[in-house]
């Protein structure tokens, strides 16, 4: 059974470059280019417009930004290609975003951050290294907590390409170039499981929300689906050619029923997990997709007596915002 997504809007150059990273709240979206600003949409309109942009955000640009999943929606934080993380906070009277406080760019302690996750209740955030490290911040102390080592004791780590946190926060999970998959427990603060099942980067790496499943996949241009409980490779989302494009991004929906994907050749697919099987596909563009995500359903209204049904976002190479509803009627 398939399920059915219309456009609901497009925005068009929404950056001057290629977007390369999106950040939902429940209020909005937050977009990430190779330019020096980031870009805050408002979804709660069916126009999605242009709330605010924050100009020389990042001088070199910005490779990922993120917000917690489930949370309040009122923490962000970003990652330049200098290497500086900054955290931002939603201001309560207006609604638009300013810098909270900014990591600066060291290699004292490790390689160059890559990607950012932060926790649900929005106090934490982990971030990988080009020399495999991942590194956990309390936001609110302003200090590194905890740092997990992926190398061995006589040299680093391959790349860590992909980071996520689990919505209950006792689980940390890395993506590697070399395509290793680690998860760690923040209780114990060591690893848990080294995942097997992927021989190629990792690009991307998801938690279900209630934790049960772990998706990773990159550029096998499968998905590899692991259970929490025990460690195991449960099953791969099947790629449709022998030779599949790299998968860029994925992110799970509300409820963990369904998973979403962007890959190098600008399809974006919708899978029912549990089914194994691809429900929905969008190939509007031949550009790369960097970045896909869900839409919170929270205080979301497209236009009068239109369902509030599922949303996402998909961007990329086309410097373009493309957002898709589920097609439930009205």
């Amino acid at each position: 059974m398939s399920k059915q997504y219309l456009t609901a809007h497009t925005v068009d150059q929404a950056h001057p470059t290629e977007v390369f990273s999106l950040a939902p709240t429940v209020h909005g979206l937050l977009s990430a280019s190779g330019s020096s600003t980031l870009c805050f949409h408002n979804t709660s309109e069916p126009s999605f417009p242009l709330q605010q942009k924050i100009t020389n955000a990042h001088k070199l640009g910005c490779h990922h930004v993120a917000t917690s999943r489930g949370g309040l929606g009122s923490v962000a934080a970003s990652v330049g290609f200098g290497g500086e993380i900054k955290i931002w906070k939603r201001k309560d009277d207006s609604g638009g975003w300013e810098l909270w406080w900014e990591v600066a760019p060291t290699k004292t302690n490790g390689g160059d951050v890559w990607a950012i996750a932060l926790s649900a209740d929005e106090n934490y955030l982990a971030c990988t290294t080009s020399d495999g490290r991942i590194h956990v911040w309390d936001l609110v102390a302003r200090e590194r907590i905890q740092t997990y080592e992926t190398g061995s004791s006589t040299g680093g780590g391959s790349f860590a390409m992909a980071v996520d946190l689990s919505q209950n926060g006792k689980l940390t999970a890395s993506g590697h170039e070399s395509g290793a998959v680690y998860v760690f427990n923040n209780d114990a603060g060591r690893i848990a499981y080294s995942l097997s099942g992927l021989a190629k980067p990792v690009r991307a790496v998801a938690f279900s929300p209630g934790c049960k499943r772990l998706a990773a996949a990159g550029n096998a241009g499968v998905i590899a689906i692991y259970d929490m409980e025990h460690g195991e490779h449960v099953g791969n989302l099947p790629a449709p050619t022998s030779r599949p494009a790299w998968v860029t991004s994925l992110d799970w929906n509300e409820t963990g029923e369904y998973l979403l994907s962007g890959s190098l050749d600008g399809k974006v697919k919708v899978w029912d997990v549990a089914r194994g099987a691809c429900v929905a596909t969008h190939s509007e563009t031949e550009d790369a997709i960097w970045s896909v995500r869900w839409l919170p359903k929270s205080d979301r209204v497209l236009a009068p007596g239109m369902s509030k049904g599922e949303m996402f976002c998909a961007a990329g190479a086309s410097r373009s915002l493309s957002f898709y509803r589920e097609a439930t009627g009205t």
